[in-house]
């Protein structure tokens, strides 16, 4: 063989082995942000980091949450992309997080960073719990707009409602911590109870119930402000309505996940989610996003709704978790809709 020809090869067989080597670094995320948004997710971190690629692993809030608990001792992701601030302080303190400063944290609005520093985590954007409600199916029914959160329980709405369970979903966890928070815990448990009896079901998914009241197959759906906005946008015949005892809110967030095998990579990827292009793409989904000035005015988004969060506590939240769902879990669970 020349030398030509030879070093050709060698050339070659270099290229081939780089490329291999690229495309060799793969990272585990596990995330709760919605289907339809994972491939968008994906495509603009690829477009600064075209080496590193995402196998996604989606579920709910509270699977996913679960998931990461059971694997304590064996992880399998890398990286948490987009789960329930309340989560992740959960796994913080089991001591299942990776703490990582990212590239540019300091542009971040205070509120959406962990406290400890290193942070164990790092926010993304917020959403903010509403109830979306049907003018349509309303009228039809003879039903008043509720204003309150404790006008949802007037036995005119029996069975025209229907609310996410906080086993599974974010948003069903911020309902309930927030109704315990604003009205104490017996009366929360009080109020939760007479909202029971009006409820049709509990959905897995935070944004079904506004969906489904988008579509008319329930008068009442306690969801989150933005999926109401999205849905109105789409031309739904729906309200959305800020209760005027005050909304709960979370954030999603992000973070490496202690003994993940590819901590370079990761860092790059949280580095990657706390840049103003990430928050222009979480914009897409969410009205209040983690770097201040960032997000666009979204069509349709209640007013008011960002004065309405309560000051929310999230250690309570996260620190009475397990005792708030299993309560739950033993007093309503019966009308959950099959997973």
């Amino acid at each position: 063989m020349n030398f030509k020809v030879k070093g050709a090869l060698g050339a070659l067989t270099g290229m081939l082995m780089a490329t291999t080597a690229i495309a060799q670094t793969e990272l585990t995320v596990y995330t709760a942000v919605e289907a339809e948004d994972l491939a968008r997710y994906a495509e603009r971190f690829n477009e600064v980091n075209p080496d590193i690629t995402i196998n996604w692993v989606r579920d709910s809030t509270g699977v996913v949450t679960a998931k990461l608990l059971a694997e304590r001792d064996n992880p399998q992701a890398d990286v948490v992309w987009g789960l329930a601030a309340t989560s992740l302080l959960l796994l913080k303190s089991e001591g299942l997080l990776e703490p990582y400063a990212p590239v540019g944290i300091e542009k971040l609005n205070p509120k959406f960073v962990d406290k400890d520093t290193p942070p164990a985590w790092v926010g993304m954007d917020a959403w903010v719990a509403a109830v979306c409600f049907n003018t349509v199916e309303a009228e039809k029914q003879g039903l008043a707009k509720p204003t309150s959160w404790k006008d949802l329980t007037d036995p005119q709405y029996a069975d025209k409602i229907i609310m996410p369970n906080p086993n599974s979903s974010g948003t069903g966890f911020l309902d309930v911590s927030s109704w315990l928070q604003m009205f104490g815990e017996d009366d929360g448990w009080a109020y939760m109870d007479a909202l029971h009896n009006n409820i049709a079901r509990y959905t897995h998914s935070g944004s079904k119930p506004c969906k489904l009241a988008a579509s008319g197959e329930i008068p009442i759906g306690i969801s989150f402000a933005f999926r109401g906005a999205k849905s109105k946008a789409d031309g739904a015949p729906i309200d959305i309505i800020v209760p005027s005892e005050g909304v709960g809110w979370d954030m999603e967030a992000t973070a490496i996940v202690a003994g993940t095998d590819d901590l370079e990579a990761a860092q790059k990827l949280v580095d990657f989610t706390v840049t103003e292009r990430a928050m222009e793409m979480y914009n897409v989904g969410y009205a209040v996003v983690a770097i201040p000035g960032i997000a666009q005015p979204v069509e349709f988004f209640p007013e008011g709704l960002e004065e309405a969060m309560i000051d929310n506590d999230f250690e309570f939240a996260a620190n009475n978790r397990a005792g708030i769902l299993a309560e739950w879990q033993k007093r309503y669970d019966g009308k959950s809709e099959a997973e």
